[in-house]
């Protein structure tokens, strides 16, 4: 399997250095060390767009596979690669992910634009925690970078405001536990960290011309693909 999974291999290697050796701080050092030999071994970072779920991880790993990469962890919107790719490689790579909605990313705008985007995702979709600050200074804390820049660049590369992409990915999170989950809006509206159920109302309606108990009722659900909003 061309993935290189080290966090098993410490797993395992500890396990029996534990057994055998009966050593604890060799297994600590021997894990500090297979992390130090990851960091290392990794020869580049492939950016990814358009990834937005676990389903776009389980593409790229597919399509890894059939050029025989080996590969790191995959995560959204890029993954580390242990070997130099040649330009047939990095071709055929970017035809198998352009088959799927993906694309290989190389440009410092899209890749910043990118990462924008999978904070976001991952904000809203994949994690229960709220951010003790504002998104802006959140946003400016993970990348980096003043918010006003990621702003401009987000506008000009997307055609809408970062505010707005965060708005729509809420909405459409709304749309996801209304239909799947046995949530009321006051516990949606608090797991969603809006000031109010009236606050949550205004911005669904806004978005999608309903209100959200009409849209709960409705027959045909319209809801819109991650990697499309």
């Amino acid at each position: 399997m061309p993935v290189l999974n080290f966090s098993k291999i410490a797993f395992n290697l500890n396990n029996n250095v534990s057994l055998y050796k009966g050593g604890k701080v060799l297994s600590i050092y021997l894990s500090i060390y297979l992390s130090i030999c990851y960091k290392h071994i990794i020869l580049l970072k492939l950016h990814i767009k358009n990834m937005v779920c676990d389903r776009c991880k389980m593409v790229v790993k597919t399509e890894l596979r059939k050029l025989d990469l080996h590969y790191g962890p995959v995560e959204l919107g890029e993954v580390d690669i242990m070997e130099e790719l040649s330009p047939e490689q990095i071709e055929s790579l970017d035809a198998g992910l352009r088959k799927n909605g993906l694309e290989l990313i190389d440009d410092k705008r899209s890749i910043l634009v990118e990462n924008i985007k999978t904070i976001i995702i991952e904000l809203v979709h994949y994690t229960d925690d709220q951010i003790k600050i504002n998104l802006s200074d959140y946003l400016s804390e993970k990348l980096n970078h003043n918010y006003t820049y990621l702003a401009n660049i987000f506008s000009e590369v997307k055609g809408t405001t970062i505010e707005q992409y965060y708005i729509s990915h809420k909405i459409e999170k709304v749309k996801e536990l209304l239909v799947y989950d046995d949530l009321n809006l006051t516990e949606i509206a608090w797991k969603l960290h809006y000031s109010s159920v009236a606050h949550l109302s205004y911005q669904f309606k806004k978005k999608t011309g309903l209100t959200p108990s009409h849209f709960k009722n409705l027959k045909i659900k319209n809801r819109i693909a991650l990697g499309n909003v």
